[in-house]
């Protein structure tokens, strides 16, 4: 296989060398005026946004089917084929009565509310959803429905699937005819199921590796995302000539349009502030090569842009996208991402249909008052009558390309039912070998790899037998959580592939997860990492592994100080700093997240039989590889360019090692740049896990809710899915939460009682609470070394019903005794009487300026 820069585009990469992709300073962006900003684009859009020369044409005949379609339907009619509910929140009566246009099952969302779900349940749902939509006896029309999912790396809802690497290892393996192949493999296995349409894939360039959806980008830098994009396009779709959304093919949608992967700080949903030159030189090359190459869709993006949400955008949405780029496709928002846009609501938004979204996501119960406000918004003449019917007509289009109202129903289609694509040998086959392809050498000491499979083997570290880890978010659920090996049926740990060539080569392998051995290894391969994460819950303060709690390192450092060599595996959905465990590591391997085929990793980290290499490899980085903890948006072509491992960097077999051990292990943050204790933010952060307490009960939370006697948990939506938790007691038990370290172990927060740090988290309140209401902390050792404190009060003097912020100085807990070098136990919520609370976002981080809720100085 070539090297990797030499599979780049050249007319892209001559693009990029003549336009240069050095990154601005943000405080230099932040210094332009938004007259300025608004002055400019007029004068840019016509120089930086082209006309794309797209593959799909337009077809006379079809526009005079759309037109006619159109003419002949109520407002009602119109405005249901713009609303897209989510299947937790509607029936098939809502489909059969309203006629939505398209619907959609979220991350974590399943036929039946039951994960388990067989296709055949899948493909029932679609059965039922469609006929519902074509009957006509209650809305009077017949338009069939569209089903869209998040197929991201892979059928990735459904048990069973092919699960191939995520984006970021995909970019590592730069191959634009690999990609093509994926996607159409994953085209078919959702068509098995019945869906039409797939929101994939995601073009964002990630410049901030603290965003957590790093690892749905394909790089820092656009020349592989432009190329990828149009891989994609035609894997999913099949090429414009040939196989044009025929029967094994889906609709696309090229997402999350514009600039998501560039937001202040990686913040997931946050502000972009690039110039507009910026945003088409890094941000947009994703959307020429999918829109050209004929996708069909667009999701708009969280995010902002100078402090506008993109929902609302009609600069982007409508001028750049479908009028200076020409996009006939439509339109479609991101869950209740219209409601964030200023001056609207979850149940009401004419400002995005204005601004040019022609397909509301709404996966709340919101959907109906929704419905009946945009109908009520045209009739004001808030929203003209021309932008509904050019909506409609976007979304009636598409339906016809895709061939919607002429193929058979969901369960009758050609693809439909063949479950034995599903997770299909040749399909597992082509993700086997994504997983060599992605995989990327940092160090190899003394040529330590490829290891001779006739060896003795111990294989360690929490990700070494864990599929659940390996494949991370958007797998099975949203977050990739609360999975286990069990659910990927047909799937291989890297510890299972390893453990199978070994064995066939007269070698042993031994798996021990904490490092124990009763007989020395020859060698140990340390599998570890972060845990799944997606949207949202992902984002860090810094990209720090293991912060505080350096478990894998000590882990590393026990094979080396008996003197057993190290190689380490690291599962990742981003670069980090890993300086110390390279250090303790003979070999280093960036894994990424490499999906069901664990043993696609064995093939290129092991010998042959006869001890020979099987695999070289050829991974290279599309992604800078950071030298400290705050290096965390540092890109190709910066004008300041530092770091550990360059972009395109992956060493072969037989190449020489460059990374020794010696790596700078310490770094001094100063204040402007202070460590942030993440707790919980939707998802628990290590080490911490959150336990339901009732009476003598004590149970670990591993669902999106649970009842025990007294007491009711279940996750909310804050400002993103499930970020939040709603807890209820009905004052009957002895109930509350509590969130603990992991086995009680210790946690040193001496440091964050010294700079002044406050325990803070939000809290939105139902009622008045009548009794006491102690939040605790706790620590190990004597009985007394804890401290508790009423809240009561506190609490009661909120805004009911609203989100606020408590926060709470470390120093109250010290001062009633409570000792912060032993600490275990940094949050115990424990009610005196019925209370019903959300939570969300708890934290500690020092004050700065900020007023504190309650001060103990």
């Amino acid at each position: 296989m070539k090297k990797y820069n030499s599979r780049l585009s050249l007319s892209l990469t001559l693009l990029l060398l003549i336009q240069g992709c050095n990154s601005v300073e943000h405080n230099k962006i932040e210094e332009q005026s938004s007259s300025h900003i608004k002055g400019s684009l007029e004068q840019n859009n016509n120089i930086l946004w082209p006309k794309l020369a797209y593959e799909v044409k337009n077809d006379p005949q079809l526009e005079r089917k759309v037109k006619a379609l159109v003419n002949s339907m109520t407002l009602e009619q119109k405005v249901a084929q713009m609303i897209q509910p989510e299947i937790r929140d509607i029936s098939v009566e809502d489909m059969r009565k309203y006629g939505f246009g398209s619907y959609l099952n979220g991350g974590g969302s399943f036929p039946n509310g039951n994960k388990h779900s067989t296709p055949s349940d899948w493909i029932k749902l679609a059965e039922d959803m469609y006929q519902a939509s074509v009957d006509d006896s209650l809305d009077g029309i017949n338009i069939p429905t569209m089903w869209g999912t998040d197929a991201v790396h892979g059928h990735n809802n459904v048990i069973g699937a092919t699960l191939f690497p995520h984006n970021i290892g995909l970019g590592a393996a730069n191959n634009p005819d690999l990609i093509e192949n994926i996607a159409a493999i994953t085209a078919k296995e959702v068509m098995v199921t019945g869906i039409d349409w797939v929101f994939a894939p995601t073009v964002a360039v990630v410049r901030d590796d603290r965003w957590g959806r790093t690892y749905e980008g394909y790089s820092e830098d656009p020349d592989i995302v432009k190329i990828y994009a149009a891989s994609i396009v035609k894997g999913l779709q099949g090429h414009a000539d040939k196989d044009f959304l025929g029967d094994t093919r889906v609709i696309s949608t090229v997402k999350h349009f514009l600039g998501d992967g560039g937001t202040v700080g990686g913040d997931d949903q946050g502000d972009n502030i690039d110039s507009e030159e910026e945003l088409f030189k890094l941000h947009a090359q994703g959307y020429i090569g999918g829109l050209a190459a004929g996708s069909q869709s667009v999701m708009a993006s969280f995010n902002s842009w100078h402090g506008k949400k993109n929902h609302g955008s009609k600069y982007l949405l409508n001028d750049v996208l479908k009028e200076k780029m020409g996009f006939d496709g439509f339109v479609v928002g991101d869950w209740n991402g219209h409601g964030q846009v200023k001056g609207c609501s979850n149940e009401s938004c004419a400002q995005a249909v204005n601004a040019g979204l022609d397909i509301f996501m709404v996966p709340t119960s919101a959907w109906k008052p929704l419905l009946e406000n945009t109908i009520a918004q045209v009739k004001a003449g808030e929203i003209l009558a021309s932008r509904i019917d050019d909506a409609v007509s976007r979304i009636l289009r598409v339906k016809l390309r895709a061939g919607l109202f002429d193929k058979p129903s969901p369960a009758n289609r050609t693809l439909s039912g063949r479950t034995e694509l599903i997770g299909a040998k040749e399909h597992r086959a082509v993700a086997r070998d994504a997983v060599r392809q992605s995989l990327v050498l940092l160090k190899n000491k003394k040529n330590i790899l490829p290891l001779s499979p006739k060896q003795h083997i111990l294989v360690a570290g929490d990700g070494a037998n864990n599929i659940t880890k390996q494949s991370g978010g958007w797998t099975v659920t949203w977050q990739g959580t609360q999975n286990t090996n069990a659910e990927f049926p047909g799937g291989t740990s890297i510890y299972q592939g390893i453990a199978e060539q070994v064995k066939a080569a007269g070698g042993t392998t031994t798996l021990s997860i904490d490092g124990k051995y009763s007989q020395k290894p020859d060698v140990a391969v340390v599998v570890f990492g972060e845990d799944p994460y997606a949207e949202g819950h992902g984002d860090r303060a810094n990209v720090e592994f293991q912060l505080g709690e350096k478990q894998d390192l000590a882990l590393l450092k026990s094979f080396k100080s008996k003197g057993i060599p190290v190689v380490a595996l690291f599962i990742s959905g981003r670069p980090m700093w890993v300086n110390a465990e390279i250090n303790a590591s003979d070999a280093f391997v960036a894994v990424w997240l490499p999906g069901s085929e664990g043993q696609g990793v064995a093939d290129v980290i092991l010998k042959s039989a006869d001890d020979n290499i099987q695999y070289d490899f050829t991974g290279k980085l599309s992604f800078s590889w950071p030298k400290l903890p705050n290096q965390t948006a540092i890109n190709r072509h910066d004008a300041i360019y530092d770091p550990l491992l360059p972009y395109g960097f992956g060493l072969n077999y037989g190449e020489k090692n460059v990374l020794a051990d010696d790596l700078n292990e310490t770094f001094e943050w100063n204040t402007s740049e202070t460590i942030v204790r993440e707790i919980y933010t939707g998802a628990m952060h290590k080490p911490w896990l959150l336990w339901l307490l009732s009476g003598n009960k004590q149970i670990e939370v591993n669902a999106n809710s649970h009842k025990l006697q007294g007491l009711k948990y279940r996750t909310i939506d804050r400002i993103v899915q499930e970020d939040a938790m709603q807890i209820e007691l009905d004052g009957t038990q002895q109930s509350g939460i509590m969130i603990a370290s992991k086995s009680s172990f210790r946690e040193d927060f001496r440091p964050d009682l010294a700079q002044g740090s406050a325990l803070k988290f939000m809290v939105k309140t139902t009622g008045r609470i009548t009794q006491a209401l102690t939040l605790s902390m706790e620590c190990e050792g004597e009985d007394s070394c804890g401290a508790s404190l009423d809240i009561k009060d506190t609490l009661n003097q909120l805004t009911p019903d609203t989100w606020e912020t408590v926060s709470i100085d470390l120093t109250c807990f010290s001062k009633a005794g409570m000792k912060m070098g032993d600490l275990v136990v940094p949050f115990k919520l424990m009610p005196q009487s019925k209370v019903s609370l959300g939570l969300a976002n708890i934290r500690i981080e020092p004050v700065n300026d900020d007023k504190l809720t309650i001060d103990c100085h």
